[in-house]
């Protein structure tokens, strides 16, 4: 059995004592996160006009990497 540190368990609590009624999941997150990286990319504020996806991106570790590897992705392509 894997071992788990004190940091993993203390963020596994706060992500049950803050859980949200209207969260999304990943499959959800993954759905939408296209358009949120193109308002990143286009300077606007897309954790104001998508917060579920930003909380769920705080949350979700797997998810906020896919978010930032297709975040630079795309800034390497605009750069080039």
């Amino acid at each position: 059995m894997p071992q788990v540190d004190s940091a993993q368990i203390k963020r596994l609590v706060r992500n049950v004592l803050t859980t949200r009624p209207d969260e999304i999941g990943c499959e959800e997150c993954l759905n939408r996160m296209d358009r949120f990286v193109e308002m990143e990319l286009a300077g606007k504020d897309p954790r104001q006009a998508m917060p579920l996806v930003e909380d769920h991106l705080t949350r979700c570790l797997d998810c906020r990497e896919e978010f930032l590897a297709l975040l630079e992705a795309l800034r390497h392509l605009e750069a080039e």
